[in-house]
């Protein structure tokens, strides 16, 4: 008997409920795969690279992520939204957000390319970042895992991605059996996303239809982009005050800090993984609990929250008390410097929960409009924070500055704004009383009609 065969027998799913659990549990494999080859790999290629050259190879992805938000345009939760609705025809949402972000994604290459040359002035640097900067056009091809999600089938792109990662693992070992430079490392980091792009096409064009099928409609374009500049705004403030601090970390100390930084943070991701499995699984859901009962919406909401916060919480405290072991059997001795920034950094998951929950439920309701003014604060506290303390403290106080950075934007912005006073009561509740939930996670999938 499989696990999900065992949990449907126990739980006596519905219809319904069964394709929500099925969906989460194929999600969890396939971030699960992802993350711990990512790890595998990450591991290997630190230890052979240096922590100066794999601080440096941490610097050019971060740098490229930070002009890759942009260029999505904040559209991700847009198209679940608009394709869980079911009011529009799906080829005319998937081809006009893949329009949209395609036109996107060219200008920010360019733009990526020419800031870097003028914040590095170094070729080496410049090179690698014109590399990498192709990830920005082939995450356009995100649309498809997004329509995915929003018809709840995770399955399907969930086995591109494992097919991915384990291309993507073959590929990176060979390259150290060669001895190869950084430079084919980052081209390999590259051509993964050449590899989930055709996975995506692949298991479209097997289980949906031809993309042929896609239309760009101008006018559906505006109505996308009016809905999703807020989400932009803030997916660009959030990625700054969760990026930027490698980059400043490069900028204002060296490259080798960064590499000690980044090797903590690769532990962090997988923490984060969690309320971001729960809430891309879960939005959907809430959207359709919404529109049919909102006394049902604002409990399955406040369930979600707090078993969301509660077991990151749970694993963030966890990950910190083995933070020395966890580097120094992983990376080795030549990494210790990222213990300290572990032991801090772990709580940055919990922070992250308490403020995606949230951004889900504003999302579900509609009140997008203001979230960028929570995450613009977020950033100006993380940029402002970093210019303060970094020189002086190094790179533990970047790692207290990541999460004093997502509480203000995720928790105390909440309180600021008045159209989220609600958001920020919830927040409240699964703070002092969510750890009563932590073993409910049934919960989220009770009374959920077929």
């Amino acid at each position: 008997m499989t696990l999900f065969q065992f949990i449907n027998k126990k739980w006596k799913l519905s219809q319904t409920k069964e394709a929500i659990a099925k969906n989460l549990l194929w999600s969890l494999l396939g971030k699960v795969t992802s993350l711990l080859g990512g790890l595998l790999v990450g591991i290997i290629v630190a230890r052979y690279l240096g922590p100066a050259k794999y601080g440096l190879m941490s610097y050019v992805i971060s740098y490229v992520l930070l002009f890759q938000t942009f260029a999505v345009l904040g559209l991700d939760s847009i198209e679940i939204r608009e394709e869980s609705k079911g009011t529009e025809p799906f080829q005319k949402i998937i081809g006009t957000a893949f329009g949209l972000r395609i036109i996107s994604a060219i200008f920010f290459m360019a733009l990526v390319i020419g800031t870097s040359w003028f914040m590095d002035a170094d070729w080496q640097t410049t090179g690698l970042i014109v590399i990498y900067s192709f990830t920005i056009i082939l995450n356009s091809f995100n649309v498809i895992r997004n329509y995915f999600t929003a018809i709840v089938q995770n399955e399907y792109v969930v086995k591109a991605e494992i097919s991915r990662t384990l291309i993507g693992v073959t590929i990176k070992v060979t390259l150290l059996l060669l001895h190869a430079s950084l430079t084919w490392f980052v081209a390999a980091a590259m051509f993964d996303m050449v590899l989930l792009a055709s996975g995506y096409c692949m298991a479209y064009g097997t289980k949906i239809g031809s993309i042929r099928q896609w239309y760009f409609d101008r006018q559906y374009a505006r109505y996308m982009l009016k809905e999703s500049i807020p989400l932009m705004v803030s997916g660009a403030a959030i990625i700054l005050y969760q990026r930027v601090d490698q980059v400043m970390i490069g900028q204002l100390i060296d490259k080798e800090s960064v590499g000690y930084f980044s090797v903590a943070a690769k532990f962090v991701e997988i923490l984060i993984y969690i309320p971001m499995v729960l809430s891309q699984t879960i939005m959907p859901v809430l959207v359709n609990i919404r529109e049919r009962s909102e006394t049902d919406y604002i409990v399955k909401g406040q369930t979600f929250m707090n078993i969301s916060l509660w077991l990151t919480l749970l694993l963030s405290g966890i990950t910190s008390l083995l933070a020395y072991w966890i580097v120094i059997i992983t990376f080795g001795h030549a990494y210790e410097p990222s213990v300290a920034v572990l032991q801090i950094l772990s709580f940055k998951a919990a922070s992250l929960a308490l403020s995606n929950t949230a951004g889900t439920m504003i999302v579900a309701e509609g009140l997008q409009k203001y979230t960028a003014i929570r995450d613009t604060l977020g950033c100006i506290v993380c940029i402002c924070l970093n210019y303060l303390f970094l020189p002086a403290y190094g790179i533990t106080a970047a790692a207290w500055i990541a999460i004093f950075s997502n509480v203000a934007a995720g928790y105390v912005a909440d309180l600021l704004i008045p159209s989220y006073h609600h958001i920020f009561r919830r927040q409240t509740k699964a703070l002092f009383l969510g750890w009563k939930d932590l073993l409910s996670v049934k919960e989220l999938f009770v009374n959920t009609k077929k």
